[in-house]
């Protein structure tokens, strides 16, 4: 059995949520300390809170919504990688991966990721994330499938098309990974997002497993 990397954010209380989406709160609706037979509780978060995937619907009014999303697209081959002192990630940074013929789903692992690692619960601003240009080089280069390690594929305040550019070429957009600690290379990535009915993304599970030739 291939090491499982999971890759998900912990949802938990009191973690970075993006600016007016409001607080992750799991709410006690019974205890067994209080005298219930069991325990029992409520989820009261954004969709988009942790790891997550888009929906095009988020920011296309004719987008699919998240029970539409491919499955296919979110299990298979993907490529890591580290761009360890990037603040701005252009079609010019990607164009200097070289990406290996055939890469399909990547993965990208910046300073973002270590937020989650060190624990640090204010959102910050200043995250790492991708300008326009950077989308429309993923669409140009045959991508199916785009992952970054904080809450957007976008720069915060920024007003270019980012998120747009890649929903209407159908890529998948997972953020909210955690990616520190983990090498840069090929992996199977297994990803699945809840299956809501109607909704604009989903929360979702997200593993990466060692290929063989790897081990």
């Amino acid at each position: 059995m291939s090491e499982i990397i999971d890759i998900s954010v912990p949802l938990s209380p009191g973690m970075p949520v993006w600016p007016g989406d409001g607080d992750f709160r799991i709410v006690p609706v019974k205890r067994v300390a209080k005298g219930d037979k069991n325990n029992l509780s409520r989820l009261d978060c954004g969709i988009h809170s942790g790891t997550h995937v888009d929906a095009p619907w988020h920011f296309l009014e004719e987008g699919s919504t998240a029970e539409q999303l491919p499955l296919d697209v979110m299990v298979g081959d993907a490529l890591v990688a580290y761009l360890p002192e990037v603040d701005v990630i252009t079609a010019e940074t990607l164009a200097r991966l070289t990406l290996p013929t055939g890469t399909t789903r990547l993965l990208l692992r910046t300073r973002n990721s270590e937020l989650w690692e060190t624990g640090v619960t204010e959102f910050r601003k200043d995250f790492a994330a991708l300008t326009s240009d950077a989308a429309q080089w993923l669409v140009d280069q045959g991508i199916r499938l785009i992952g970054v390690d904080y809450l957007s594929v976008h720069r915060y305040g920024d007003k270019a098309p980012t998120h747009q550019i890649l929903l209407r070429a159908g890529i998948v957009i997972v953020e909210g990974l955690n990616l520190a600690g983990v090498e840069p290379g090929k992996y199977e990535l297994i990803c699945l997002p809840l299956r809501l009915s109607g909704a604009d993304g989903a929360p979702a599970r997200a593993v990466l497993r060692k290929l063989p030739s790897q081990d």
